[in-house]
C-alpha cells in the first residue's frame, strides 16, 4: 500500500475485525444480543398496535407500521444470526469489491424476506398451515437447511483456497517461474484488497465473481426467513391485508441489509489489513502470494466447522 497513513488506516480494520471475531466466537456480545432480541420483542409489540390502529383506519398507520418493521429488521440483524456470518467469512476470505459484496448482501436480505413471504402463502394455500406449524418449519426445519447452505459455503471456499494454494505451490516449484508470475501474470486494481503486485490468478478472480457464488451466499442466507416477518405476514393475511404485510417484510429486509453491509464493509477493511502486514518489499513481500489462498481457506474453514458443529 502506498503510504503510511493507507496502510494504518488498513491495519486498524483488521484490529477491529478481530477483536469483533473474538468477542464473537468468546461469548463476549451476549450482552449486545440480549438487547438486540429485547429491541425485537419491543418492536413486535409496536407492530400489533400499527396493525390494530390500520384496523381502525388510521391513515398514518401504514407509515408508522412500515417504519417499525424497518427498524425490527435492524435490531434482527444485530443479534446473532447467520446472515453475517456468511457476508463476514466470505468478504474476508475472496478478493470481491465493497460494492459487489454490499449487493450481495442486500439481495440475500430481500431474498429473505421474499422466503418468508413464499413460505407464508404457499404454507396457507396450499397447504392450509396454521402460525404455530409454520413457525415450526421455519425453526425446526428451514433453519437446519439454511444451516447446511452455509456449510456448504464455508466447505466451498474452504476447497477453493486449496487449490489456490496448490496452484501458488506449483508455480513456485518451477525454476525461475515464481518471480515472473508475481510481476507479470497478475492485474490488480484498487479492489483487490491488498495493494502488492500479488494475488489469485485472473481465472481464480472470476471464480470468486461468478454467479455461482452469488448463488451459494444468497441462498444460504435466504433459506430461513425472520420469525418477525412470519408473525407479520400471518396476521396481515387475516386480516386481509397480505399486500402491507409484504411491504413491511420488504422493509425489514431493508433494515437487515443496513446491517449487513456494515459488516461487509468491515471484513473487506479487515482483509486490506491482513495484506497490510505484509512488507512491500524484502523476501516477506513474496510471501504475500499466498496470503490469499489462505484467508479463503480459513474463512471457509471457520464458517464451515461452526455450522457443523450446529448441525450436530
Amino acid at each position: 500500500m502506498s503510504g503510511p497513513l493507507p496502510r494504518l488506516l488498513a491495519l486498524v480494520g483488521l484490529a477491529v475485525g478481530s477483536i469483533v471475531v473474538a468477542l464473537w466466537l468468546s461469548g463476549g456480545l451476549a450482552g449486545l444480543d440480549h438487547w438486540a432480541a429485547a429491541q425485537q420483542r419491543a418492536a413486535q409489540n409496536l407492530m400489533a398496535g400499527a396493525l390494530r390502529a390500520l384496523r381502525a383506519g388510521d391513515p398514518g398507520a401504514v407509515a408508522s407500521l412500515v417504519w417499525v418493521c424497518f427498524g425490527y429488521g435492524v435490531f434482527h440483524a444485530i443479534g446473532p444470526g447467520h446472515g453475517k456470518m456468511v457476508i463476514g467469512s466470505y468478504g474476508f476470505g475472496t478478493q470481491v469489491p465493497l460494492a459487489r459484496l454490499a449487493g450481495l448482501s442486500l439481495a440475500a436480505s430481500l431474498a429473505q424476506a421474499g422466503t418468508a413471504v413464499a413460505l407464508v402463502w404457499g404454507g396457507i394455500t396450499l397447504l392450509d398451515l396454521g402460525r404455530e406449524a409454520l413457525t415450526d418449519l421455519s425453526e425446526a426445519h428451514m433453519a437446519r437447511l439454511s444451516t447446511a447452505l452455509v456449510a456448504g459455503v464455508g466447505l466451498w471456499l474452504g476447497l477453493r483456497g486449496l487449490r489456490m494454494l496448490r496452484a501458488e505451490a506449483t508455480r513456485a516449484d518451477g525454476p525461475g517461474q515464481g518471480h515472473h508470475h508475481h510481476h507479470h501474470d497478475h492485474h490488480h486494481d484498487d479492489s483487490c484488497g491488498c495493494g502488492h503486485a500479488h494475488g489469485p490468478t485472473p481465472e481464480q478472480v472470476a471464480q470468486t465473481r461468478s454467479l455461482r457464488d452469488a448463488v451459494l451466499v444468497i441462498g444460504s442466507v435466504a433459506a430461513r426467513p425472520c420469525t418477525g416477518a412470519l408473525f407479520l405476514l400471518i396476521l396481515t393475511w387475516r386480516m386481509g391485508i397480505f399486500g402491507i404485510g409484504i411491504l413491511g417484510t420488504v422493509a425489514m429486509g431493508l433494515g437487515t441489509a443496513i446491517v449487513t453491509v456494515a459488516v461487509a464493509g468491515l471484513a473487506v477493511w479487515a482483509r486490506r489489513g491482513s495484506f497490510a502486514l505484509l512488507p512491500e518489499t524484502g523476501p516477506w513481500a513474496q510471501a504475500g502470494r499466498w496470503l490469499p489462498g489462505i484467508l479463503q481457506l480459513g474463512a471457509g474453514a471457520l464458517i464451515a466447522a461452526i455450522s457443523i458443529a450446529v448441525l450436530i
